[in-house]
């Protein structure tokens, strides 16, 4: 049965933290906070799968409009969804609502202009977030209908609007949600992970005006706080070398390495070094060649909720033959990325 663990950090980690003898009894009541909230909230989600599932097999997606509409809402440091809406967010006082606003509305231009893709469902679906979801939350997650955006911490994490990567991972979610249904479990959940990592990743790179050489590929390098900072981590992930010791959540790297039943989060270390191996291998801007045939493969394929890697790989495969031609050096650049993880 599919179960949805698409927050941001990975509940282990926060289960992790929540019993490190290190940190202050604060710090880890607070990890261990986040981690049962964020189970609580994944309930949404698997209802909302099923709806939008239903909806693209029965072909119902009407455009709502051209350009989505953005909207932000207060959750005060409650738990209450999806909180108070504020009217001008661009006005706010709140750097964290007009940040939110502004990025999720980058994101919109960023799917529009590169993807041509009409919000995250291709129909104009409004783009609702709610922050300072929680009391100290540390994490971020689209439910299926929204994004929610805890504050962090303070010494773990700290906002995790201030990821331009967070955003546009989460929203990605909503993307794989409305087009190849990949379930999160096994490799369908790595898949999953990894699709919203390189959205994330490119999302990042194409605000910071990033080309794929010079690009750091760390994910979560904005929201990671001091105290985590402190003991030598820089990132969440590093889809240019997964099992990093910089890495607060190292991946294994290979193919091989994967095992049955593990999150999601890690088995998504694979496809993600494949993807960031793929950019650099063909130079120039992540989303403009190797970021375009991964979207070809996630809008084209069907719903397939049971893909597996080997079959990614192969479509990715013949997606950058039929899109840049025979022998080119999006395949070269493609076939290398994913040789280098054994596929």
């Amino acid at each position: 049965m599919y179960r949805c663990h698409c927050q941001f950090i990975p509940d282990d980690l926060l289960e992790r933290l929540a019993c490190d003898p290190a940190l202050s009894k604060e710090i880890c009541a607070n990890a261990s906070y986040s981690a049962q909230l964020s189970q609580r909230l994944r309930d949404i989600r698997v209802q909302t799968k099923k709806l939008a599932g239903f909806v693209l097999e029965h072909h119902n997606l009407v455009q709502l409009t051209e350009n989505p509409e953005v909207t932000v809402f207060d959750c005060k440091r409650t738990q209450s969804l999806p909180g108070l809406q504020i009217k001008t967010p661009l006005e706010s006082k709140d750097e964290t609502v007009k940040r939110t606003y502004t990025e999720t509305d980058h994101m919109a231009t960023f799917l529009r202009e590169i993807f041509k893709r009409n919000s995250i469902d291709d129909a104009g679906m409004t783009l609702m977030s709610s922050v300072h979801y929680g009391r100290k939350y540390n994490n971020a997650m689209w439910n299926g209908l929204q994004m929610i955006y805890g504050d962090g911490d303070g010494s773990l994490f700290i906002d995790f609007t201030t990821g331009t990567d967070v955003i546009g991972h989460e929203l990605a979610h909503g993307i794989t949600q409305y087009t190849l249904q990949l379930d999160y479990d096994d490799e369908p959940g790595g898949l999953n992970e990894s699709m919203s990592d390189c959205f994330g990743s490119m999302f990042r790179q194409w605000r910071l005006k990033q080309d794929s050489v010079s690009a750091d590929w760390l994910i979560g390098k904005e929201v990671v706080g001091p105290v985590t900072r402190e003991r030598g981590y820089t990132c969440l992930r590093d889809m240019s070398d997964p099992g990093g010791s910089h890495c607060l959540s190292p991946q294994p790297a290979h193919y091989r390495d994967l095992k049955p039943g593990q999150d999601p989060h890690y088995t998504s270390g694979p496809p993600n070094l494949a993807f960031s191996t793929a950019c650099k291998q063909m130079g120039g801007n992540s989303w403009e060649t190797i970021g375009k045939i991964w979207y070809h493969v996630m809008t084209t394929a069907g719903l397939l909720p049971r893909m597996g890697m080997k079959d990614f790989a192969e479509k990715s495969r013949q997606a950058a033959t039929d899109l840049f031609g025979n022998n080119c050096a999006a395949f070269a650049a493609v076939d290398a990325g994913w040789k280098k993880v054994g596929l």
